[in-house]
């Protein structure tokens, strides 16, 4: 693997072919932990077949560093969730047309080496040129979960409240820090 600076990464929607990697991807402990997800074959249907399909509105991205796969982006626009966004929408200001991630680096082999962070940066710059009317992104990570907060800081995102919202693993508190990125020149 190159230095995170000179990575190029690429994404692609979810196919219902990539279900197996999802599935082993979710049965890592690194990733089990927070994303607290069934991964038998069924259950992947199940959660990833409507974003495959088109028959849902959020995006299930298949991230790519240097051309191997190695990375799930989920990628919305909060107004497409209204029961999250009635949720978030106590802790934090949702402008309109805010968008929101969830992410993880897949391959336990490739944890803890930065490509998180330059992941998300990657997505978050496609996210701008993608998702023309939103004007930023805004982002719950379990406050427990140091890895992934911190990967958001080093993509550039700042937090900006701090709360509870429904945990993804009953195990979990409830307790999260929200982050925020504007659209570059938006002054948002």
């Amino acid at each position: 693997m190159n230095d995170t600076h000179t990575t190029v990464f690429a994404w692609r929607p979810v196919a219902p072919a990539d279900f197996p990697l999802l599935a082993t991807w979710l049965a890592q402990p690194h990733v089990r932990r927070w994303w607290n997800h069934e991964f038998t074959p069924e259950a992947v249907e199940r959660d990833f077949g409507p974003a495959a399909r088109g028959a849902e509105p959020g995006e299930d991205l298949l991230v790519y560093a240097d051309g191997e796969p190695f990375g799930l982006v989920q990628r919305c626009r909060l107004a497409d969730y209204p029961e999250y966004l009635d949720e978030l929408s106590p802790l934090v200001e949702v402008p309109a047309g805010a968008a929101s991630l969830d992410y993880l680096v897949g391959d336990p082999d490739r944890v803890g080496r930065g490509l998180g962070s330059a992941m998300l940066r990657a997505v978050v710059a496609g996210t701008w040129v993608e998702y023309p009317g939103t004007g930023c992104l805004l982002v719950p990570v379990a406050a427990a979960n140091v890895a992934s907060w911190r990967a958001l800081e080093k993509a550039g995102m700042r937090r900006i409240a701090e709360g509870h919202l429904t945990p993804d693993n009953p195990a979990d508190d409830g307790n999260h820090y929200v982050y925020r990125i504007g659209r570059p020149g938006a002054g948002t």
